[in-house]
């Protein structure tokens, strides 16, 4: 813990990670709400809720590259925060003017616009980290950022769904504004970068030679540096794999729970919340531990572990629904499968220049979209022929597979056993 407290000292960092919590807190409210909402008008349908859910993701191969770019050539400060502010501004209008049927066409179109507004503002998240924090701290801070999304799950969704089921959708929207405006606020507190005195003319020089530079041509740079980069290669592939299975399992495990336990969304927010919980609780034992091994190998027994744990879940929940079962459960799927995300963009940040970042996490997010976004919909058509149980003990399945066939196949290769990644 000494390691996060001292991070924590970093006035910059701390702000970007407060304002990420209250964030990430508000979007949780509003996942649940539109979840309550499709549940409402259209009860048990795996398809609404990946048809609404596809508004969320678009963005991400229409925006992402453009913003990827920009968010190189922008100060990162100024874009989170009035990435935040724009974002507040529009949430705060979906339950004073489009919650009505007739007006659902507008709510996706706002639910896309909001959206691609977040395309500008992961990748400069991501991209602000090593400016804030020393180099050797940079692990220590990604767990940080990490924890801010676990520390969301466990609060925000579990209270989320007890407020949708409670109070209505309508609630949740207005919570979501207003935590965007707070978050703004605070990433408004960190200090401005001050500018090197290498002189007017050579910041001048660099503003033209990036203005020459055409838009495609730096998305391709992009993509041929992910390419090239072994190491980023290894974690994009390995990101695709996760969020695939998280999408295969998304609208399956929804409709599972909500079937299995009899709840629209105050269990389903429940059990997130223990999931948040197992998540929390891994990030930080490998925040703390993960620097004395191989990020690569705790990658490949991680994803055997969470396979199991997945159909250890299906089978479990199916065989005894008690909340109680499904919460310890929850807890431990949670646990194994925290350091999988961690390690993979902790391997970006070490083998990527800072000034390719921004480009390197817009593609990783083209990536770990598509993957989702294809076995989301798969798994909604598949869901009304097969069991949500039988979607998620065969994702489990995948997992492990690939886990143990990863671990056999690539140990005798060298640069996988370096704690610390290579930068060629």
């Amino acid at each position: 813990m000494s390691n996060f407290t001292k991070i924590l000292h970093n006035r910059n960092f701390f702000f970007l990670w407060v304002g990420q919590i209250i964030s990430q807190l508000g979007d949780r409210l509003s996942q649940m709400a539109l979840i309550g909402l499709v549940y409402l008008r259209a009860p048990g349908s795996t398809f609404e809720i990946a048809k609404i859910l596809s508004f969320t993701i678009i963005p991400v191969f229409l925006i992402g590259p453009v913003a990827g770019v920009y968010v190189d050539r922008w100060d990162r400060r100024r874009t989170l925060y009035i990435c935040d502010f724009l974002r507040a501004a529009l949430v705060v209008l979906i339950p004073l003017l489009l919650l009505r049927p007739q007006r659902t066409a507008f709510l996706y179109f706002f639910v896309f616009f909001i959206f691609s507004i977040g395309r500008f503002f992961v990748p400069a998240k991501m991209s602000i980290i090593p400016e804030l924090v020393n180099k050797s701290d940079i692990l220590v801070a990604n767990s940080l950022v990490h924890i801010t999304g676990m520390i969301a799950a466990i609060i925000g969704f579990g209270v989320s769904g007890l407020i949708v089921e409670w109070l209505g959708p309508r609630s949740g929207f207005y919570l979501d504004a207003l935590s965007f405006f707070v978050s703004g606020l605070f990433i408004f507190l960190i200090a401005k970068k001050s500018i090197s005195s290498g002189g007017l003319k050579e910041v001048s020089r660099e503003i033209v030679e990036l203005i020459k530079k055409s838009v495609l041509q730096e998305i391709k740079e992009g993509i041929f540096y992910l390419i090239k980069k072994k190491d980023i290669r290894f974690s994009a592939g390995v990101i695709f794999i996760l969020w695939s299975a998280l999408g295969a399992i998304y609208v399956a495990l929804i409709a599972f729970v909500q079937n299995t336990l009899h709840s629209a969304t105050k269990d389903l927010g429940l059990l997130i919340m223990f999931l948040g919980g197992g998540l929390l609780l891994g990030s930080l034992v490998y925040g703390h531990f993960g620097q004395r091994f191989s990020h690569y190998k705790v990658i490949f027994i991680s994803l055997i572990f969470s396979g199991i744990m997945l159909m250890v879940f299906a089978f479990g929940i199916e065989r005894y629904p008690n909340f109680r079962v499904a919460a310890l459960l929850s807890f431990l799927l949670g646990l194994v499968v925290s350091p999988i995300m961690i390690a993979s963009n902790t391997i970006v940040h070490k083998a990527s220049e800072s000034n390719m970042q921004g480009r390197v996490f817009s593609s990783l997010e083209i990536i770990m979209h598509l993957g989702f976004l294809v076995f989301m919909f798969a798994s909604s058509l598949l869901a009304e022929k097969f069991s949500q149980a039988s979607i998620l003990v065969f994702v489990g399945c995948i997992f492990s597979a690939l886990g143990i066939i990863n671990l056999i196949c690539n140990r005798k290769i060298p640069w996988l056993d370096g704690i610390s990644t290579a930068r060629t």
